[in-house]
């Protein structure tokens, strides 16, 4: 039976501002980036979110971005691999210091917005990320793109790597993210989500703003946790997948 993990980007709220649907798409996923105070969270919304998760079964990773919380780690920033070496290591020990508390260990990490996409082209920055979750437990899966440097990198560095695919994002014929600044970068016909992450799950390819299908081998399959309806939308993915006999869970599982 084929399987999939479903995770979303969760805990980033801040202070008294909410964001996002956490309790109700916990229900659905199988693992959870919890924002860690850079882009977004801060010490109580994360432990309440490693809470929530460790209530709902659902493992739990690190979601590090840029320090921008004015935009939402949306950014590129100009920082050396140096830097970026210590913004994730610092964000990934707050975290698993808040789930150790609660007796829960991190299963993997994950970067965040303009993190993340610069990471998948940029090499020293990715082996920067990979060091620095390396450095911390050569154990952590290193969630990324799929063929970008993230991945790369992260088997270079001797991590254990899953390739990561967005169900509500469109791709371009090269298999990179729409930029959002772009009409149509997120998809929000349900119909047409759901479909795709079944054709990631089972056939391994994604259609292409151009139409063309694009190899995409994923390992797991994100959601984001700020777009409206998502609680709905997340549910009804899981629905779809093991309506078509695909396993969903988490992807350090058994």
């Amino acid at each position: 039976m084929p399987s999939i993990d479903l995770n979303c980007d969760l805990g980033e709220s801040f202070g008294r501002w909410s964001l996002g649907q956490d309790a109700e798409v916990m229900r659905s996923i199988t693992s959870a980036n919890v924002a860690c105070g850079f882009h977004a969270g801060d010490p109580d919304v994360m432990r309440r979110t490693v809470r929530l998760a460790k209530a709902s079964g659902v493992a739990i990773g690190a979601h590090p971005g840029f320090p921008d919380l004015v935009g939402f780690g949306r950014r590129n920033m100009s920082a050396s691999p140096d830097e970026v070496e210590g913004f994730v290591l610092y964000q990934i020990g707050a975290l698993a210091a808040i789930a150790r508390a609660d007796g829960v260990r991190l299963q993997h990490v994950k970067a965040h917005g303009a993190l993340y996409n610069m990471a998948a082209r940029d090499r020293a920055l990715a082996e920067a990320i990979a060091r620095a979750v390396a450095a911390f437990d050569s154990s952590l899966i290193l969630f990324g793109l799929p063929g970008t440097e993230i991945l790369r990198a992260g088997e270079a560095a001797g991590l254990p790597v899953a390739a990561e695919g967005f169900a509500d994002r469109a791709y371009e014929p090269d298999g990179s993210l729409t930029p959002r600044s772009r009409p149509g970068s997120v998809i929000h016909d349900q119909a047409s989500v759901v479909e795709r992450a079944v054709r990631m799950a089972r056939e391994g390819v994604v259609v292409a703003t151009n139409g063309e299908e694009v190899p995409m081998r994923v390992a797991t399959i994100c959601t984001h946790g700020d777009t409206p309806g998502s609680h709905e939308l997340t549910r009804l993915i899981r629905e779809g997948l093991e309506r078509e006999g695909i396993k969903v869970r988490a992807v350090g599982g058994e």
